[in-house]
C-alpha cells in the first residue's frame, strides 16, 4: 500500500516538475512514535501489544488520522496510511494534515475490560504527541465510538475538560450529528457532480457496489433516495441482484439482522466477486484494497467509478480504466466525507456548540462538491486524470502552506 500511495504522488510530482530533494521531504513523516503496551489480563496473566502512531504532515494543521486495533498493524501501514491522509485532507481543503496509527492487537479475542485498559495505557504514552491541536485522532478497523469514548476521558484526566481530542465519539460524547452516514454521503455528492458533467441525472443511472458496510449501506441509500436504480449488491458473504433495482432500506434491514446481502429474498443470488465486472453505469467498490486490479479491470463495465474504498484499485488496473476512458473518481476524493465531518465535529467541539444536521448536511455537500470541481478543473488544464489532478491539488496546498509557514530561500514551484 506504502507503494502505491508513493506511486500516485509521484506521478503528480511529475505533472508539478518537483526535484527529488522536494519529494523526500514530502514523503517522509515528520514523527513516528512506538510505544509497548503492557496490562494485566482479566484472564491473569501480564499481556504485552505495541502501538504506533505516524504522524506525516502538520503544515495545513493538527494532524488527523484512525487509530487502527488489528494483529497486522506495523509501522509500514501506518506509514502509508498517515501519508494518504495528508493529502486526503487538503484535497477537501479542511485545516488538518495526516496521521495515522494503531495497536497490533485483536479485539475479537479480548475481554472489553483488557480492551479498556489497553486503550488508557495507549492514550497515557501518546498523550504528549495527541491533542486538539496537535494531532486528532479517529475510529478506523476495530474501533468504534466506546474507543473513541475511553481515549477523551483519559487524555482529560492529564488536559482537562478536552472533547476535542477525538473525532466520532457518541453525540452523548459530543460527536456530531450525520458521522455515520458521512463517507457515504460525500461519495453521493461526487458522483452528482460527476453526473452533471455528463449531462446525466441519478434516475437515469444504474448502481452496482462492492461492500454494504458503512459506506456501501449509506452510499446505496442515499444514492437510490436521488432516483438511481441499485441493481446489484455484493460483500463479503455473497452477491445479490435485481434488475428493476433492490429494495435498499429491506436490504439494510436484512443485513442488520442476518449480518450479509447473502439469502436476502428480494433478489437473485451471485458470486460476490462478479460484482466489480457488472453490467451497470456506475460502479462504487466500498470494501476491500486492491478490489480492482489487472486481471479484471479489462473486463470492468462501468462508465464511472466512485471510490468509496481506500485503494480499491491498483496502479496498474488504474492505468488500463483510464486507457479504457473510464471516469475514476479517486479515494482522496469520494471517501472524503468522513474527514470532513470529522473536521465539523472538531470544531463543533472547539466551539462548545452543537450544528444541526441540516447544517452538516449541507456543508458536506460544498465541501464535496467543491473539491469535485477544484480537481476536474485541474484535470482539463493538465490533460491528466482525476486521481493524478487530485494529488497536484493537495501536493500544491500543502506545498504552498509549508512555504509560507517556514524561511525557504530556495525557489519551489507548486504550479
Amino acid at each position: 500500500m506504502l507503494s502505491d500511495s508513493h506511486h500516485y504522488f509521484h506521478q503528480a510530482a511529475d505533472v508539478l516538475g518537483l526535484s527529488k530533494e522536494v519529494r523526500k521531504i514530502f514523503l517522509a513523516p515528520q514523527r513516528s512514535v512506538k510505544v509497548e503496551i503492557n496490562i494485566e489480563s482479566s484472564e491473569g496473566g501480564l499481556k504485552s501489544y505495541t502501538g504506533f502512531r505516524v504522524q506525516h504532515n502538520s503544515s495545513r494543521g493538527p494532524m488527523k488520522g484512525g487509530l487502527r486495533y488489528h494483529p497486522s498493524m506495523d509501522e509500514d501501514h501506518a506509514t502509508a496510511l498517515a501519508n494518504l491522509m495528508t493529502w486526503k485532507t487538503a484535497v477537501v481543503d479542511v485545516p488538518f494534515g495526516g496521521a495515522k496509527g494503531g495497536i497490533d492487537c485483536d479485539p475479537h479475542q479480548m475481554s472489553k475490560h483488557d480492551l479498556n485498559l489497553v486503550t488508557r495505557a495507549f492514550v497515557t504514552q501518546m498523550k504528549d504527541v495527541i491533542g486538539p491541536t496537535r494531532d486528532i485522532p479517529a475510529p478506523d478497523v476495530n474501533t468504534n465510538a466506546e474507543v473513541m469514548s475511553w481515549i477523551m476521558d483519559e487524555y482529560s484526566k492529564y488536559e482537562g475538560f478536552s472533547p476535542a481530542v477525538v473525532t466520532g465519539k457518541p453525540l452523548e460524547l459530543f460527536g456530531s450529528e450525520g458521522r455515520e452516514e458521512a463517507t457515504g454521503r460525500g461519495v453521493m455528492n461526487v458522483l452528482a457532480e460527476a453526473l452533471s458533467d455528463q449531462k446525466k441525472t441519478f434516475d437515469e443511472i444504474t448502481v452496482a457496489i462492492q461492500g454494504f458496510g458503512n459506506v456501501g449501506s449509506n452510499a446505496a441509500r442515499l444514492i437510490a433516495e436521488q432516483g438511481a436504480t441499485i441493481i446489484a449488491v455484493a460483500d463479503h458473504t455473497g452477491g445479490v441482484s435485481k434488475p428493476e433495482g433492490l429494495d435498499i432500506a429491506a436490504l439494510i434491514q436484512w443485513v442488520t439482522a442476518n449480518g450479509g446481502v447473502k439469502g436476502f429474498p428480494d433478489g437473485e443470488p451471485f458470486e460476490g466477486l462478479d460484482i466489480i465486472t457488472w453490467q451497470a453505469d456506475v460502479l462504487i467498490p466500498a470494501a476491500l484494497e486492491g478490489a480492482i486490479t489487472e486481471d479484471n479491470a479489462n473486463e470492468v463495465k462501468a462508465t464511472i467509478i466512485v471510490e468509496g474504498a481506500n485503494a480499491p484499485t491498483t496502479p496498474k488496473a488504474h492505468e488500463i480504466l483510464i486507457e479504457r476512458g473510464i471516469l475514476v473518481i479517486p479515494d482522496i476524493l469520494a471517501n472524503a466525507g468522513g474527514v470532513t465531518v470529522s473536521y465539523f465535529e472538531w470544531a463543533q467541539n472547539i466551539q462548545h456548540y452543537r450544528w444541526e444536521i441540516d447544517r452538516i448536511n449541507s456543508e458536506l455537500g460544498k465541501v464535496m462538491r467543491k473539491a469535485y470541481r477544484e480537481v476536474q478543473a485541474i484535470a482539463k488544464e493538465k490533460d491528466i486524470d482525476l486521481r493524478t489532478a487530485a494529488f497536484v491539488l493537495a501536493i500544491r496546498r500543502v506545498g504552498k502552506a509549508a512555504l509560507y509557514r517556514h524561511h525557504i530561500e530556495t525557489e519551489i514551484n507548486f504550479d
